[in-house]
């Protein structure tokens, strides 16, 4: 039996994932199903109030 042929080819990966970083988004995913739905999943990573103040884990962990 012949390996099946890739759903997604690793050329069209790339392009999903520099089109997602060039329309501004900071994170993306793709998700391949066997009935040859892709699924692209982007988001913005936003700033939390209160990032700069020091997390008080970081003198446990040291």
């Amino acid at each position: 039996m012949a390996p099946r042929a890739a759903l997604i080819t690793q050329a069209d990966a790339t392009r999903l994932f520099k089109a997602a970083k060039l329309a501004g988004y900071d994170r993306a995913r793709f998700v391949s199903y066997p009935d040859g739905r892709v699924e692209v999943l982007v988001e913005t990573v936003r700033a939390t109030v209160g990032d700069d103040e020091p997390n008080e884990w970081d003198d446990v962990l040291k």
